[in-house]
């Protein structure tokens, strides 16, 4: 086996725990959000707080879910338009969990002043997903980030009341319903040379843009 090959293997062993600890948390049933209500004068708002490095966060994880939200910022057009604000008016509210939660992602209903909104959580520890994971992780730091940022991009996806579906394309996939996750990873991880790529390359497919249009249209 080739070096291209093994580094392909490596990444899906990885991965495969990853996915599979996500749709633990989905097959557990957490309630669809609706999408948070928007006009153009009127921005989703949104707090990303400050982790705690002991748990393996880092500071630039604030940046990468920012990429996160740009991306379906971005993806959506005029229709969506995103501000940030202090933790008690923000809409969206990201915070990095502790270890332990037996889940890498989780988005929960919160009201704030009336209005539909979202607390996201993040669990960026790589100890938390096996020894292995937090070895290989650590060798290479793009696919720690791009497993934060992946994670980030679903679940923001979620607060923004999409759900999921069963197009292995899309980044709101669930792998409940099986899929390869070496292809999954690997079409993302292909197009990304280094940790400024996240940025600009947002992971969402044709289906995943067309969906958060259609829940945010431009105003006429």
């Amino acid at each position: 086996m080739n070096r291209h090959a093994l580094r392909v293997a490596a990444i899906g062993a990885v991965l495969s725990v990853f996915f599979a600890m996500l749709s633990a948390a989905r097959a557990n049933g957490l309630r669809q959000l609706s999408p948070i209500p928007v006009d153009s004068k009127s921005p989703v708002t949104f707090f990303f707080a400050e982790g705690n490095p002991g748990t393996g966060y880092r500071s630039s994880d604030r940046e990468l879910a920012l990429w996160a939200l740009q991306a379906w910022q971005r993806s959506a057009g005029t229709g969506l338009q995103i501000k940030a604000t202090n933790e008690s008016d923000a809409l969206i509210r990201l915070y990095w969990a502790e270890p332990g939660g037996g889940e890498y992602g989780e988005t929960r209903p919160i009201v704030v002043g009336g209005k539909q909104g979202a607390a996201v959580f993040i669990r960026p520890d790589m100890e938390s997903l096996g020894s292995d994971i937090a070895l290989r992780a650590g060798t290479d730091p793009l696919l720690r980030d791009s497993i934060v940022y992946l994670t980030c991009l679903h679940e923001l996806g979620h607060a923004l009341g999409l759900e999921h579906t069963r197009d292995f394309r899309d980044i709101m996939y669930f792998f409940g319903y099986g899929g390869n996750v070496v292809q999954y990873f690997g079409r993302y991880r292909a197009q990304v040379h280094s940790r400024k790529d996240i940025a600009t390359v947002s992971g969402l497919s044709d289906a995943d843009i067309a969906r958060i249009r259609a829940l945010y249209p431009a105003s006429q």
